[in-house]
């Protein structure tokens, strides 16, 4: 019996140290996991860091919020839809407040504004409340399946009680071990009910191997399995210093911790140990994290640089103004070559990105603020200029069918001069405007080149006709016949009855006529004062034939009046200086020369003054 006793003690103490150890496995395994849990939350909040949308357009955030959707993990994803719902916000929010400037502006009232957005707005909030009914649903669905993952727990709980108070079999190791997997397979509970329900769950594992006592190897046996699972998760742990995909990295190391989490205790000479390799594995990789976003911070700082570089160069244009379209579009093309080297920078930290961002753009409108600007008072001059193209337009039409050709083409000549030195019209009615103008010119110089051709017609029969009685001097003056004079006149009187010749022909039929005239007053012999007369008289009737005869008549007459006039006062001034010369030999000859130079000129005015009476007959 003492024997018995000192066994039964013996036993007792085994238990009881099984039990302790049991105890501190189970703590252990409950409090060391949650260093994975702290860390899978900042990776999550790492995430959600990494995600700048301040530099992307209206599109791309549409895209974005598109891409989201896809992934169907709207609960995880909800913070950043609302990033990039806060950024489309910010474009829709401007926009309407410019497209009510312009409605004010233009006469409306603020209560009779009503913005709807372009058709990307549109998309985009059908996008944004699609997400936010998916998440909701989602949401809903997973609280309904916590609710029965907490129910089944609950009633993992009620069959572990039954375990703990029945009494001990053979099987109870197998029972809890299937307990054990089932409730790790088991999903996440509603946050109010987890802690109890983990305290429940581990009061009663406690007590269970509390109560064990002749399964006390089988229990040291499945902490060797526990050990050598837990040895197999190092490994892998350990592994993925070398993934060089540091994201799948982590995401594989928090899944490592959640089944490290769920294994059952270890020997106790080994719990340490195994833990801190475990967790040194771990460290490694979280340290590869904090490098990477140490090196992300770097990167970071000179992509801010980059960009404060870019908006320093974009303020050069804060104040560019120009009076053309062309400077305005090559300062434009300067400006879309900086957005584009703008976007090619990658996200700035996270602090300073909405500055940043503000600036640049702000910048940005201002420019092409100013730009529409100009454009909207350029309309207002191509409005101006359409009013004075459609004036000319109305004068040109309104004489395009006369046939007063020379003053009309005067007229239609000065509107085209008008009409070249219009300023810019609206584009789309430019060529309109442009093709009336033109067609009413048209119009008319046609009618006159149908009408010129008639009397270009009559021109070539007039030189053949000229070059006929050219050939028919010449031919009179060589036929050895009496030459009177009657019959040049009136060779020179039908000349000049003949009319017009085409305009690149009137020199040559002039100087081949002159010829011929000259010609024939050789051969007629015509001598002395008679002969000059006779060439006078000529020249008269062949001035008959200029369109400007009487000007050039009352030019040769004004002209032969001034001779005589000016020979009058000589001669009045050389008889007045006669009475002043004393009687010598000298003064002889000199009054002899004056009275000569007296007597020659008395001469010429008679000779002029019958010019003048032959001017008359005229």
């Amino acid at each position: 019996m003492d024997k018995d006793k000192d066994m039964s003690s013996n036993d007792e103490k085994v238990t009881q140290e099984s039990q302790q150890d049991e105890k501190l496995g189970t703590d252990a395994t409950s409090e060391k996991p949650s260093d994975a849990e702290e860390n899978q939350e900042e990776q999550e909040e790492a995430d959600e860091e990494n995600h700048d949308f301040s530099n992307f357009t209206k599109r791309q955030l549409l895209q974005s919020l598109k891409e989201l959707l896809k992934e169907e993990d709207y609960i995880k994803n909800d913070s950043v839809v609302n990033e990039i719902k806060t950024h489309f916000d910010e474009y829709h929010g401007k926009e309407k407040e410019a497209a009510l400037k312009k409605f004010l502006e233009e006469g409306g009232t603020e209560d009779g504004f009503e913005y709807r957005g372009e058709d990307l707005d549109r998309e985009f909030f059908q996008a944004f409340n699609d997400f936010k009914d998916r998440k909701s649903r989602q949401y809903k669905e997973l609280e309904k399946a916590k609710e029965r993952n907490a129910q089944t727990k609950n009633q993992i709980l009620d069959r572990l009680r039954d375990l703990v108070d029945n009494e001990e079999t053979t099987s109870s190791i197998d029972t809890i071990k299937e307990i054990q997997k089932e409730w790790k397979s088991i999903g996440p509970v509603p946050s109010n009910q987890n802690k109890n329900l983990w305290a429940s769950y581990n009061a009663l594992m406690d007590r269970y191997y509390d109560n064990r006592s002749i399964y006390f190897e089988l229990k040291e046996l499945d902490r060797k399995k526990n050990l050598e699972s837990k040895l197999e998760l190092c490994e892998k742990a350990e592994a993925l210093a070398k993934v060089e995909d540091l994201k799948e990295a982590i995401k594989t190391l928090n899944e490592l911790h959640e089944e490290f989490k769920h294994l059952g205790p270890v020997p106790r000479e080994e719990q340490e140990a195994v833990w801190q390799r475990f967790k040194a594995a771990s460290d490694a990789v979280y340290s590869r994290r904090k490098e990477f976003y140490e090196g992300q911070k770097e990167l970071l700082k000179v992509n801010q640089d980059q960009k404060e570089k870019l908006i320093a160069l974009l303020g050069s244009f804060k104040d560019f103004k120009a009076e053309r379209i062309r400077d305005w579009n090559h300062k434009t093309k300067e400006i879309l070559e900086i957005q584009k080297a703008w976007e090619a920078i990658g996200p700035v930290p996270r602090e300073h990105g909405r500055e940043i961002n503000k600036a640049f753009w702000g910048l940005f409108k201002q420019f092409f603020h100013h730009k529409n600007q100009f454009f909207k008072e350029l309309d207002e001059v191509r409005k101006e200029n359409k009013e004075k193209a459609e004036k000319l337009i109305q004068e040109a039409e309104a004489i395009k069918d006369s046939n007063d050709w020379k003053n009309t083409s005067n007229d239609l000549i000065n509107l085209q001069k008008e009409w070249k030195n219009l300023g810019p019209m609206p584009e789309k009615v430019r060529d309109d405007l442009y093709n009336r103008f033109k067609s009413a010119c048209d119009t008319f110089f046609q009618n006159r080149r149908e009408a010129n051709k008639e009397v270009t017609q009559e021109f070539d029969e007039n030189l053949q006709k000229k070059q006929e009685l050219c050939q028919q001097i010449m031919d009179e003056a060589n036929s050895g016949k009496e030459l009177t004079e009657g019959m040049l006149e009136a060779h020179i009187a039908n000349y000049n009855q003949i009319g017009f010749v085409p305009r690149k022909n009137i020199k040559e039929i002039a100087a081949k006529f002159n010829k011929a005239v000259d010609y024939f007053v050789e051969k007629l012999g015509v001598e002395g004062e008679n002969k000059e007369e006779f060439l006078f008289r000529l020249n008269l009737n062949k001035i008959q034939n200029d369109p400007n005869s009487t000007r050039v008549l009352n030019k040769k007459e004004h002209g032969i009046r001034k001779q005589i006039s000016d020979l009058e006062n000589n001669i009045t001034l050389w008889k007045n200086n006669l009475e002043f010369f004393a009687a010598s030999k000298t003064a002889d000859k000199l009054k002899d020369q004056f009275e000569e130079k007296i007597d020659k000129a008395e001469q010429e005015v008679d000779r002029l003054k019958k010019k003048l009476s032959i001017i008359r007959e005229f």
